[in-house]
């Protein structure tokens, strides 16, 4: 069961409403076999040309400009790392208090991309999977989101699953996301692309895991459905 500390939302129960604008803590016993962050990764094994993997993103229906990463504390820049924790190759793991998410490789490895992730009150911890993949969504805020921030709600229009942004530049989500679940259903958090590249590697969302458009394609192409992820507590 996912847990959550956002009261500011006054949601009772699991996630029965979708919160993505992009409880109660975590059961501390599914945490119990993670290490702590600094004996979970090791030294950097191998950095990918950055001016290669950050150019401007060929082929796609809208923009995914090139990103200055000399501009960002390069921490947060894509790299291969090793990595000593128990989790199986193939989970997605993100540690909140570091900003920084683990691909888990074979041969204790891991391709390590900086995040942005949920700002004061709306921190969240817990285990989900992957069980939607979308190519520039449509972003539906919730109306908790669309209450308390006017600036939202100027931006929605009428989309296919109710007032918000379509898929395209101006989407919060970006190019790409992919929808995480529980046995509840719909966690309504997102790991997904961003607008506003120079934001990873800060506590800035509403809850959802955003990362810089071309690592958000190169992460979302290498997770099928059924992706395992953990979000560590901050």
């Amino acid at each position: 069961m996912l847990t959550r500390r956002n009261a500011l939302l006054g949601l009772g129960g699991a996630l029965a409403l979708p919160l993505s604008g992009c409880g109660t803590m975590f059961d501390n016993q599914l945490f119990a076999g993670l290490m702590p962050a600094e004996k979970r990764s090791g030294r950097t094994l191998s950095r990918p040309n950055y001016a290669d993997v950050y150019a401007k993103y060929p082929g796609e229906p809208h923009p995914v400009n090139a990103f200055a990463y000399t501009s960002v504390d390069p921490t947060f820049l894509r790299q291969e790392v090793e990595y000593r924790g128990p989790e199986a190759p193939g989970t997605i793991v993100v540690a909140t208090s570091e900003r920084l998410l683990y691909l888990v490789e074979p041969g204790q490895r891991a391709t390590r991309y900086g995040v942005g992730v949920g700002r004061e009150g709306f921190a969240w911890s817990g285990a989900a999977q992957i069980n939607m993949h979308r190519s520039w969504p449509d972003w539906v805020p919730p109306k908790e989101m669309v209450e308390r921030d006017p600036d939202v709600k100027a931006q929605l229009v009428s989309t296919s699953r109710g007032a918000g942004v379509p898929g395209g530049p101006r989407n919060p989500l970006g190019a790409r996301a992919m929808y995480l679940y529980t046995a509840s259903g719909d966690t309504g958090y997102r790991i997904h692309g961003t607008t506003e590249p120079e934001t990873v590697g800060t506590n800035v969302s509403s809850g959802c895991v955003r990362l810089i458009n071309q690592d958000m394609i190169h992460l979302y192409g290498r997770t099928p459905d059924g992706t395992k992820v953990i979000v560590l507590p901050a």
